[in-house]
């Protein structure tokens, strides 16, 4: 988690080196769409699912069927945020704004049990 006024960008080696199973690809915004990202990214086989800046002389290749995907990802984040809480980012800790991120999110999953018999 960067903090409220850091680019995400920063954040895209923390992401790289999680310790979770490698991803087959990134879905990302044009904010991430640097050769050094695209070069992380290809060393570790994953694909780079980033449409390519409006300034690039020789812009690479983007799927942009896959890259539609990325709408459930805006969807998901625009749920989180419709707790005040989260939107606005009142909390002064990063621990306490994650753990409320924590709760915003099991609500979000527990909507989906409440009447599904």
């Amino acid at each position: 988690m960067t903090g409220g006024e850091v680019s995400d960008f920063t954040a895209v080696p923390d992401l790289l080196n999680m310790p979770v199973a490698t991803p087959q690809a990134m879905l990302a915004d044009k904010g991430y769409d640097s050769d050094d990202v695209r070069d992380r990214l290809a060393d570790q086989n994953i694909q780079a699912v980033i449409p390519p800046k409006a300034n690039r002389t020789h812009p690479p290749a983007c799927d942009f069927k896959r890259y539609c995907d990325r709408n459930r990802i805006e969807r998901m984040f625009n749920r989180l945020k419709q707790a005040r809480r989260i939107a606005t980012r009142y909390d002064k800790t990063r621990l306490s704004y994650i753990n409320f991120l924590y709760l915003a999110a099991a609500k979000d999953w527990l909507r989906s049990f409440v009447n599904s018999t």
